[in-house]
């Protein structure tokens, strides 16, 4: 299988499986359920719980085992975008080629379909079956630690507090790692802990998704500098008209780019634990680092 007929069958189980745990549109009251079915359905790439299903395939197990986290944490991430989106966060208006939410439905809406979305992601993760070596609340535990205050919400206010201040690059490696890469890396180790294993494996799965989260953002960094808004889906240049901190702002864009090459490289390294039954993680891994949106 090709890794884009790979991505169309998980992308589509995914938003199957995430069609059934989410309400009905027209559920009363139906404004905050198509609000929070207009984010989730908008088109994004799936990544993180497409990593959550093959990272179970590489530890040799059935990825529908790994299906509720993967959506759990797709729930997660779209709610997280919402709230970046707000004009007293990021202030964007264009999110996955489309008006965000707040344009569509007015800023309240719009942060209860966040608030939504966020609650529900706990509700799914619970029809996840535990194993021998992962009881329920390792589930809840490593899910609930990857958005909290001290990871993706941390680097959401790191990332604010940076705002036109010089940043260093350690600083800028915490906003990275904090508000990209541990929610990536948890969508990784769920998958993994959905199949029972083994604390070699899922210490493997966690130093690939740390070095992928990263080379990730990086990635992104380069493309908002690189790219036109109709690429990407989102606005392009907004990191630079909101004088954020990025890579190519403080190393440069040909220093990022070979960043970005060297944390894949690591990220790759980590997977030869699995041999051939990472080939869909490893791909998607030289898949990101080549990508051009």
């Amino acid at each position: 299988m090709t890794l884009k007929d790979y991505f169309a069958a998980r992308s589509a189980a995914v938003d199957s499986a995430l069609d059934r745990f989410l309400p009905a549109a027209e559920t009363k009251p139906a404004t905050i359920h198509q609000a929070m079915r207009y984010s989730l359905f908008a088109g994004g790439k799936r990544l993180r719980p497409i990593l959550c299903l093959a990272a179970a395939e590489a530890c040799g197990g059935d990825p529908e085992a790994a299906m509720a986290p993967a959506c759990a944490v797709e729930c997660i991430h779209t709610y997280s975008l919402i709230h970046d989106d707000l004009p007293a966060m990021d202030n964007d208006d264009l999110r996955r080629g489309r008006p965000t939410s707040h344009k569509v439905f007015g800023e309240g809406i719009a942060i209860l379909a966040g608030d939504a979305l966020l609650t529900i992601a706990f509700e799914i993760l619970a029809a996840v079956s535990p194993t021998q070596l992962y009881p329920m609340h390792r589930f809840v535990g490593e899910l609930a630690s990857a958005s909290g205050s001290r990871w993706l919400i941390a680097g959401q206010v790191a990332d604010l507090e940076g705002e036109g201040k010089t940043v260093t690059e350690a600083e800028l490696r915490f906003i990275h790692e904090a508000k990209t890469a541990a929610l990536l890396t948890a969508s990784i180790r769920l998958g993994g802990m959905s199949v029972n294993a083994t604390t070699e494996q899922l210490d493997a799965l966690t130093v690939f998704g740390k070095n992928l989260g990263l080379a990730f953002q990086v990635i992104d960094d380069i493309l908002d500098v690189t790219q036109t808004s109709e690429k990407l889906g989102k606005s392009a240049g907004k990191d630079v008209a909101a004088q954020k901190a990025t890579y190519p702002s403080v190393l440069g864009l040909e220093a990022s780019r070979v960043e970005a090459r060297r944390l894949t490289e690591a990220s790759l390294t980590a997977l030869d634990l699995f041999g051939q039954k990472a080939e869909m993680l490893r791909a998607i891994a030289d898949y990101l680092l080549q990508r051009d949106y």
